[in-house]
Formats: C-alpha cells, sequence, structure tokens
C-alpha cells in the first residue's frame, strides 16, 4: 500500500461515514471534481464531504462544497441516497441538486490534509460526453449509467448500484 491510500485509509477508512454531495449543473454541464485515490487510480465525482457532528445536512454541504469548489451555494431537492461500499470505505451518501448564488470557481483543498497530499486534482464543468468518457471505475457509481442531465431529477430513493465488495 502506498503512502496515499495508506493516509485515505487512516483518514476515512474502517468506519461508516455519512457524506453529503451536491450537484450541479450549469449549462448542461455538471460540476464534477477529480480526486487522486493511488498513484495511479483517480475518482470523480461531485463536491461534497464527509459530515462534522453537531452541523446540520444543509451547513456541511454548503462548507464542503466552498472548501472544494470556492463557490456559494444554496441547496435545493433533496435527490437520493447511495451507498457506497468498497472496503475499506463505507459511506451513507446524500445528494442534493444546489445552485450557485456566489463565489469564483477554483479548485479548492481538502483541509483534513496536508498541503503535499491533497487528493483534488481537478475541478471542471463536464458534459455528458466528457463524463461517458471516463472509465466507470473513476467515477462515481451513480453516473455510471446516466443518459441525459435531466436523469438526475428523476432519482428518488434509495441505491447501491452494487458495487459491494461484501455480499
Amino acid at each position: 500500500m502506498g503512502n496515499l491510500e495508506k493516509e485515505l485509509v487512516d483518514k476515512f477508512g474502517g468506519r461508516l461515514r455519512t457524506r453529503v454531495n451536491g450537484i450541479l449543473i450549469r449549462d448542461n454541464h455538471i460540476l464534477m471534481i477529480k480526486h487522486k485515490m493511488s498513484e495511479d487510480r483517480f475518482f470523480w465525482n461531485v463536491p461534497g464531504g464527509g459530515m462534522k457532528f453537531g452541523s446540520s445536512v444543509s451547513e456541511n454541504l454548503i462548507r464542503e462544497f466552498k472548501e472544494e469548489t470556492g463557490l456559494e451555494i444554496q441547496i435545493n431537492d433533496f435527490v437520493c441516497a447511495h451507498e457506497f461500499l468498497e472496503p475499506p470505505l463505507h459511506a451513507i451518501e446524500l445528494f442534493f441538486t444546489v445552485e450557485q448564488v456566489g463565489g469564483q470557481l477554483k479548485m479548492g483543498l481538502d483541509p483534513e490534509l496536508e498541503l503535499g497530499e491533497q487528493l483534488i486534482t481537478e475541478i471542471d464543468y463536464l458534459n455528458l460526453e466528457k463524463l461517458s468518457l471516463i472509465k466507470n471505475v473513476e467515477k462515481h457509481p451513480i453516473f455510471w449509467g446516466i443518459k441525459s442531465l435531466n436523469d438526475v431529477g428523476k432519482w428518488n430513493g434509495y441505491f447501491n448500484f452494487e458495487n459491494n465488495s461484501i455480499k
């Protein structure tokens, strides 16, 4: 296991986390962040992160979005819940649609990690074509079969997309 992978396991693994995620769509493009998961593996997802005890879902999502993107958001609708289970990582993830109300887009930082160990490597608005070119193993499972960004508003319920390695 490399240093980066060990850092991920130490900071985020071996426990159940609750995460909040914001889906920001603008001009038929979705805001996505590319995270470095190991020396040779990357993972694209929408902005979001772990909840801090004592802060509401809204407070956590607004904070995470600002840290990762520099954008100020308004939370709109709850979209779905997803269980991410890829040991040693396990999270219940809540997805919401959001809209930008301020700030300037910039690649942010994860305050839980040292400057030399940051995971965010890229931030971009991706259209459906670019999103479809990313290998499934390198993007969040809720984006694997997406055919239209309009589909996002139709998601409703709980999903795990069979990404579990434990049955």
